[in-house]
């Protein structure tokens, strides 16, 4: 797969349930952290050569990665870039409770010889680990993301697992975090071993720079399956999207700015030649279902988006909260009668999947978040009564957030959950905890098949 040299890139609140007031009440503090729904992970890439910390969409990012800094063959690093930019970058982070990693490596003209080298022989090895550990210290980082771009298959990928191990044990007893850039497909892929996936928090996999056009959906899906298939646990494995053309390399703000009508199409023509990256309803369709198969997205690299409406950092953001407003009410599972907590059926996100009482479980399928329109999300979608009936036993199922009344819950203060639209409240058939119980709606009468204790 070719590498550019222009980018020195990777290859690539709690809910108020208020005795007073009838509505779900979403008020989060300065204080808390940037969760999103399922503990989904939106990172995004700072290079040190490029973009404005001040512009960064902190309130959308679960995690940032600084890059990069570059290791000597003696284990020792080379001066950070732009350190300044790094201290800002860890404050305005920290301010809104978004992680700093300093990202280690990256293409560097494909030259790892660096790499190699430390990698090679326990001594370099351990220089390499506790120098790192004292940068993480000095910048107040809340971890590593190792872009080793790439190990070979053999002696070198043995040589990083040992250096991953020992990494991982050094910044995992200290509270931080270890993560990993990794090629998308062919034969570096064998240069990662599985036994590294138990040293990392997870795997930021380069699904960019291959398929055709570049970076498409099913190339992409492809690339993090093949990971999965290889052993990686689903909630490690993190789709990469890129923020600029092949084979242009246009940023997605330049190709935004040609025409606004490219923030939703893939290819276009700039330059003489068709140019194809990634618009929002790509960038939403791969979250979507990174949403229900793996652990989060990651994106190279934030200098590249746009602002507003067109922001693919927006997009994900909205794809996982269900709206374009950051969610101040808590995720978690719903329970109700006998314990049992409401479920996705089959955790399928098809419209008019059956929502039903299930054993508590802590799937996705179980996560609900309460948000601020009124509505009850999980896997990117709302808790809705079928066809906006009204009639006592009309089904609850699974729906597009459409704004609409039959998608709008008001906490009453006796733990009910009321369906304004239809005056009645969310109920569990037959007065049933079993597994696979339908909920529905039906006249409020306050009985245990409709309290509902929502996400603390």
């Amino acid at each position: 797969m070719p590498r550019p040299h222009l980018r020195r890139r990777l290859a690539a609140g709690a809910l108020a349930l208020a005795t007073t007031a009838a509505t779900l009440t979403l008020a989060p503090t300065a204080a808390e952290a940037v969760v999103l729904p399922n503990n989904f992970k939106s990172v995004g890439y700072m290079p040190s050569w490029s973009g404005n910390v001040n512009t960064v969409q902190y309130g959308k990012l679960t995690h940032i990665n600084y890059a990069f800094v570059l290791p000597n063959g003696d284990g020792s690093l080379r001066p950070v870039e732009n350190p300044g930019k790094l201290s800002s970058l860890v404050s305005l982070g920290h301010a809104s409770n978004v992680k700093v990693s300093i990202a280690v490596g990256g293409w560097n003209d494909g030259d790892d010889s660096a790499f190699e080298a430390l990698a090679a022989n326990s001594g370099t090895r351990t220089a390499f680990v506790n120098n790192l550990i004292a940068f993480v210290n000095q910048y107040n980082l809340d971890g590593v993301d190792m872009d080793w771009e790439y190990p070979d298959p053999g002696a070198s990928a043995n040589n990083y697992t040992l250096l991953m191990q020992q990494l991982g044990s050094a910044l995992h007893s200290r509270g931080k975090l270890l993560t990993a850039a990794v090629v998308s497909e062919g034969y570096y892929v064998d240069g990662v071993p599985t036994a590294v996936f138990g040293s990392v928090d997870w795997l930021n996999i380069m699904a960019y720079d291959g398929g055709s056009p570049h970076s498409g959906y099913d190339w992409s899906i492809a690339s993090v399956n093949r990971w999965k298939s290889r052993g990686l646990p689903a909630a490690k494995a993190v789709l990469g999207v890129p923020f600029y053309s092949r084979p242009g390399y246009y940023t997605y703000s330049a190709l935004v700015g040609m025409d606004p009508a490219n923030a939703n199409r893939d290819c276009t023509t700039a330059g003489g030649a068709q140019q194809c990256y990634n618009g929002v309803p790509t960038v939403k369709r791969k979250t979507q279902w990174a949403m229900a198969n793996a652990g989060g997205m990651m994106n190279w690299e934030l200098s590249q988006d746009t602002t507003g409406s067109t922001s693919l950092v927006s997009a994900i953001y909205d794809t996982v909260t269900g709206g374009g407003t950051p969610p101040s009410g808590r995720t978690g599972p719903i329970t109700g009668i006998g314990g049992a907590c409401v479920d996705v059926a089959a955790a399928s996100t098809a419209n008019g999947t059956a929502i039903q009482l299930y054993g508590c479980n802590g799937t996705a399928a179980q996560s609900w978040t309460v948000a601020g329109d009124g509505t009850l999300r999980a896997l990117g979608k709302c808790l809705d009564v079928t066809s906006a009936g009204t009639a006592n036993g009309t089904r609850i199922q699974l729906w597009d957030c459409n704004g609409t009344g039959a998608q709008t819950w008001q906490a009453q203060s006796n733990g009910t959950l009321r369906n304004p639209a239809s005056g009645r409240c969310l109920d569990a058939t037959g007065n049933s905890s079993a597994n696979g119980t339908r909920l529905q709606i039906w006249d409020c009468f306050g009985g245990a098949n409709q309290v509902w204790r929502l996400p603390a």
